[in-house]
């Protein structure tokens, strides 16, 4: 069953609205403000405050059962915007780089989807907005669950679908096990003694020692792990030295760890240390090292997971869920899942030629892809407390 057209023209107004209002990690105050009269305009009821600007809905079917959750992340990124569409963020400096605009639309578009059909829902469905999920590695999700936002309904099943640029709009991504990574973050200090150019023999070069740090770092996943384990050790930036004819004092490294398993990210963590201090310690340097356990993989429930791939294909055939691998990006919903079953799956949404990846300046999301979204997280919530329903 699809979604009516009017509130798939009313979910893409709403999306481009806080497109050009982006707002940054924990400060998702306008955004919040919307959500909240958006709800009030369907009559939906709600509180709000969780993790500060993180708010809760319920809409309470019209026969008794369980309760489902359908989460949507509400923050941008600190990113200058240059995709060229017309309704560009007018917030210089922020932009929604990750789709996370569409998530909140769309999850109004379901909230008013699953109002039309109050007589289908055997429980409650709670939609769950939430702010700071890019905020690595705190987030919002276990602020918002510190802070009660399951006191009152605590959910058997929490739901969250996240737009996905590598696929065509109408395909979906739904794996069993760990769909996300495990994202662990790094800053290194090395301090070494400048001087002059003219004069390396006197001087303890920090860039020549970073220049090792990096390249020993790489042998963490060429020769100590697991091939058949994923794991990514990336270096994002270098900060470095003060003039050409000057022989730098210092380096600033800062990276990114992502692995699948649990197994794997102990292993690099403990090589990455010693690596690192071996390394500095021989060149003759001091090395200060930020090692932060950010965001865990995010693991679906294999239950829940093949009851999305059932809703998928139901709605839209067997070619609707290719196989596919998983993803060693980040993900907040994780903390979510380590305390609740539940599913996490892509929504296609690729523009086709000239797509840029998330994250990405000029990243673009294709509207196409909303009622696929709406109609999707729709049926999912239902066909789960449904299922939920037999379990009884």
């Amino acid at each position: 069953m699809s979604v009516r057209t009017d509130i798939v023209g009313d979910v893409i107004k709403f999306r481009r609205l806080l497109h050009e209002n982006p707002e940054l990690s924990d400060k998702e105050f306008e955004t919040s403000k919307i959500i909240q009269e958006e709800l009030d305009r369907y009559g939906i009821p709600y509180t709000a405050g969780y993790a500060g600007t993180g708010v809760l809905g319920v809409i309470e079917g019209s026969h008794p059962g369980k309760t489902v959750g359908l989460r949507a992340d509400i923050d941008a990124l600190p990113i200058d915007e240059i995709s060229g569409e017309s309704f560009s963020s007018k917030n210089p400096g922020v932009m929604h780089a990750c789709g996370h605009d569409a998530h909140t639309a769309m999850l109004i578009g379901a909230a008013r989807s699953l109002l039309a059909r109050k007589d289908e829902i055997f429980g409650k469905v709670l939609l769950i907005f939430q702010p700071a999920e890019e905020k690595s590695p705190t987030g919002g999700s276990q602020k918002m669950m510190d802070d009660g936002v399951f006191d009152v309904h605590e959910p058997d099943v929490l739901i969250a679908q996240h737009v996905w640029p590598g696929l065509p709009v109408g395909t979906f991504g739904v794996m069993a096990g760990p769909i996300m990574g495990n994202s662990d973050r790094f800053k290194l200090t090395i301090k070494g003694s400048g001087g002059h150019a003219s004069m390396p023999h006197d001087t303890v070069d920090a860039i020549i020692v970073a220049n090792q740090v990096i390249n020993a770092l790489q042998t963490i996943t060429s020769r100590n792990a697991d091939p058949f384990e994923p794991a990514v050790v990336t270096v994002g930036k270098i900060t470095a030295g003060t003039q050409h004819n000057v022989i730098a004092e210092t380096a600033e490294i800062l990276g990114t760890v992502r692995t699948q398993s649990d197994k794997t990210k102990q292993m690099i963590k403990q090589r990455f240390i010693e690596i690192v201090k071996n390394v500095t310690a021989a060149m003759g340097a001091e090395v200060e090292i930020e090692y932060l356990d950010g965001y865990p993989a995010t693991i679906n429930t294999p239950e829940w997971a093949e009851q999305i791939r059932k809703t998928v294909t139901g709605l839209y055939g067997e070619e609707a869920a290719p196989v596919l691998n998983p993803s060693l990006a980040g993900e907040d919903f994780s903390r979510f899942l380590q305390k609740y079953p539940g599913v996490y799956y892509w929504l296609g949404s690729s523009v086709g030629e000239g797509q840029k990846p998330l994250h990405n300046p000029a990243f673009r999301f294709n509207e196409d892809a909303v009622e696929y979204g709406v109609t999707t997280m729709t049926q999912a919530a239902i066909d789960t407390l449904q299922t939920l329903k037999g379990d009884k």
